[in-house]
């Protein structure tokens, strides 16, 4: 009989997830990146600018807006 799996940790799942948003934003800096890169058209370029810039904000603001949420109450 095996033995069931004891509930994970909330930190490590906190972790994960703080860890997941640093890396959809940095994807999302890249896609923005290759947007701006291969752009033929103003509209383009300007799309990929605005994709990088929104991509770093959330990189920037995410994480620790999530940190901000789950830090422990002060005792």
């Amino acid at each position: 009989m095996a033995a069931s799996d004891p509930a994970p940790d909330p930190a490590k799942v906190r972790w994960f997830y703080i860890t997941l948003a640093r890396l959809a934003g940095s994807g999302g800096a890249v896609l923005g990146v290759l947007l701006l890169a291969r752009g033929d058209t103003t509209g383009r370029k300007i799309l990929g600018g605005a994709i990088v810039l929104a991509a770093l904000a959330m990189m920037a603001i995410v994480p620790r807006s999530l940190a901000r949420r789950w830090r422990s109450p002060p005792q």
